[in-house]
């Protein structure tokens, strides 16, 4: 698959069947219309392409907003590649872009650059300069330049009754297994391994420091989660605390990794890390011994849920 961080110097070659989104978590929703998209592609002999924005318009278009996403683009990226597309294509939300007409963005982006012979689209799209075209607009402009629009109806989409946001509420939440369900896979924090003041090794629980460079990243609610990474090809469990670390009198934010036997440098490197359940909030505790022995449990319920889940 390909990915352009500029489509305004690049032009796809061969006719396209395109959906337009933001596709904020990649979730089971987004996943159903990308099925739709590629079985298009298959059938009638065109490239599968989405369209995707970043950063989202209200980073750019509102600016008190601190909407918080739940990929990353790189993370998205990742996870549309792995569905089968044929071209993922980044455009670059700007305010001069948002002021772009309807029939522009149709003549300019689908036509033009896109190639596009099919759009495939929800019910209730709208695009343009202040949002004020919708579907049958885009219908007429698909009469005029030459491109069928396929619309997904209200039914199908309701059907899948999840979205961004109710994602983005329940990883707030700490809710991270109706997350997981709503997207259809774990949600992932990639960052990188940093030094950290080694308390995790006086306590016997070395820690992996992530940090993650991209401030838009949502992060969930504080807590202890049970974790996954591929670490140079090996799937490692482990647990991960968020959180400020209270019993040492933490003030900055920290999200730390403990890995099951594992004791691997790797400092410096990138790493994707995969919340599959939540073990309890963030506590202050009255020792750093009764720190110590609440991450023993924590290990000890961690270890029965893996055993579980691959019996």
């Amino acid at each position: 698959m390909g990915k352009v961080k500029n489509i305004e110097i690049y032009k796809v070659s061969k006719p396209t069947v395109v959906t337009i989104g933001t596709f904020d978590g990649v979730h089971i929703g987004h996943q159903k219309i990308i099925k739709r998209l590629i079985d298009t592609g298959e059938q009638e002999g065109l490239k599968s392409t989405i369209l995707t924005f970043f950063p989202h318009p209200r980073m750019v278009l509102q600016k008190d907003s601190n909407i918080k996403l739940i990929n990353t683009i790189d993370e998205r990226h990742k996870i549309l590649d792995a569905l089968g597309l044929d071209y993922l294509l980044i455009k670059e939300f700007t305010k001069e872009f948002s002021r772009l007409s309807s029939e522009d963005f149709v003549k300019q982006i689908l036509v033009d650059k896109l190639h596009a012979k099919k759009v495939i689209i929800g019910y209730d799209h709208r695009f343009g300069r202040n949002r004020n075209a919708n579907i049958d607009d885009l219908k007429q402009f698909g009469a005029a330049y030459g491109f069928e629009v396929e619309e997904i109806s209200a039914q199908d989409i309701d059907e899948v009754a999840v979205s961004s946001t109710k994602i983005r509420k329940a990883l707030i939440a700490g809710d991270i297994s109706k997350a997981n369900t709503f997207l259809g896979h774990p949600f992932t924090i990639t960052g990188i391994v940093i030094k950290g003041k080694g308390l995790g090794r006086q306590l016997g629980f070395s820690t992996a420091n992530i940090h993650v460079e991209e401030t838009y990243k949502l992060i969930p609610k504080y807590g202890a989660y049970i974790v996954t990474a591929v670490i140079g090809g090996e799937l490692i469990y482990g647990m991960m605390n968020i959180g400020v670390n209270p019993t040492v009198n933490g003030e900055k934010e920290s999200l730390e990794v403990h890995f099951f036997n594992f004791n691997k440098d790797i400092y410096n490197e990138k790493v994707q890390i995969n919340l599959l359940q939540r073990l309890r909030d963030e506590q202050k505790f009255e020792s750093v011994t009764a720190l110590k022995n609440q991450l023993q449990k924590d290990k000890e319920a961690a270890l029965i849920f893996i055993a579980s889940t691959n019996a």
